[in-house]
């Protein structure tokens, strides 16, 4: 189940469905500007930029939403190497099952009656150009290499 901030998406795919997804996506894009410099990508991937160029990148820009209330909101991630999940389960946490958490215990935890997810609708970390900058690879995969939890 996807949350990642993206609140109309609860519950409608597996992460790893959208993980998947993501990364082809994410793929594909690099591929047409794999000769820009590292900065040149980072700026590619500025919200406005990629609404437009990119409209089907992301469910929100249909809408002009974005995910996170940021100015500068770059979605060269969409999506954070601190985050992990697994969607059978990672653990029980008294009757709920935990299905995702983050490394940095950033963030909030969205409950319901049977389950437990992580909320990183308040974090902006991995939408920022330094962050994305200091973790920078070409590879989506690379930089979400830890991500997953059920390899």
């Amino acid at each position: 189940m996807v949350l990642i901030a993206l609140n109309m998406l609860q519950f409608v795919m597996k992460y790893i469905d959208w993980h998947r997804e993501h990364s082809l996506k994410h793929k594909a894009i690099i591929e047409h500007i794999k000769d820009k410099s590292k900065d040149e990508i980072i700026e590619y991937f500025y919200y406005d930029n990629m609404r437009q160029k990119h409209p089907n990148f992301c469910q929100l820009y249909a809408q002009n939403s974005k995910c996170h209330d940021m100015k500068n909101l770059n979605c060269y991630m969409c999506g954070c190497p601190y985050f992990r999940f697994k969607d059978d389960g990672i653990e029980i946490k008294g009757n709920r099952v935990v299905y995702s958490y983050c490394t940095q215990n950033l963030g909030d935890e969205f409950i319901s009656d049977n389950a437990i997810h992580h909320d990183c609708s308040e974090c902006t970390l991995p939408h920022s150009k330094k962050f994305i900058s200091d973790n920078f690879d070409l590879d989506w995969n690379v930089i979400m290499g830890d991500v997953v939890l059920e390899k």
